[in-house]
């Protein structure tokens, strides 16, 4: 089996990664789709019981959780990968949003303050989230790839899932709140945002963390990766 997926080559020694799968596809699209949703919800902020959120809350921690398992199940590179992917589709987006708020609308097109107010904001949200999401999920995916280096693999999955959401979380907390409110929100609601954020992220990778160890465990029958490429 191990053959069939993994060339180890006798010149150079190394081991080519196996073919992208379907699998590993679509947890990229959704990967990519949470990410523009989410950046798009950050500009709203939340009141959830005592605690204020950004409503990006909701669609943002699924992106870490596909990041882990597609780090655990294909490797580091591979999740690199998905990462600039992400980035890209990102900055595509935001591109497109500026494009149709600068187009000229219809004499009866009522709408166009509504749209400036809400994808304008885009582009500051942006730079923030495109600074914070390449420093937190590339911390996220590394911590996850030495922490299982270091464990030789065979277990641990759920520290390794937990530690590396929260260093990646407590990352992009600290970069992209700082950029994205900076100057509209008091600093103590900055700060008050950037912990609680970092806090309530990783809380939730705890909770769904038996449905993420149920779909690593299915996903690893299929796609075994050689011990190098973490």
């Amino acid at each position: 089996m191990t053959k069939k997926l993994h060339d180890v080559s006798k010149a150079s020694g190394s081991v080519k990664e196996p073919p992208i799968t379907v699998t590993f596809l679509v947890l990229t699209v959704l990967f990519c789709v949470c990410l523009i949703v989410s950046n798009i919800m950050e500009i709203k902020t939340v009141m959830i019981g005592p605690l204020t959120l950004t409503a990006g809350i909701a669609v943002f921690p699924v992106s870490y959780i596909i990041n882990d398992c597609i780090t655990e199940v294909y490797g580091y590179s591979r999740a690199r990968l998905v990462i600039w992917t992400g980035f890209a589709a990102n900055l595509l987006v935001a591109l497109l949003l500026q494009i149709g708020i600068m187009l000229p609308g219809t004499p009866d097109w009522q709408g166009q303050e509504a749209m400036e107010l809400i994808f304008g904001a885009v582009p500051r949200i942006l730079l923030a989230s495109f600074t914070a999401f390449v420093c937190g999920s590339l911390a996220n995916a590394k911590v996850m790839s030495v922490m299982h280096r270091a464990s030789g693999g065979a277990r641990g999955f759920s520290l390794r899932a937990v530690v590396s959401t929260l260093v990646g979380e407590s990352i992009d907390s600290a970069i992209f709140f700082p950029i994205a409110f900076g100057g509209n929100l008091p600093w103590s609601v900055i700060v008050t945002l950037m912990i609680t954020q970092a806090v309530t992220k990783t809380l939730y990778e705890i909770l769904v963390l038996p449905l993420t160890i149920l779909i690593v465990k299915r996903m690893r029958r299929f796609n075994p990766l050689p011990h190098e490429l973490y």
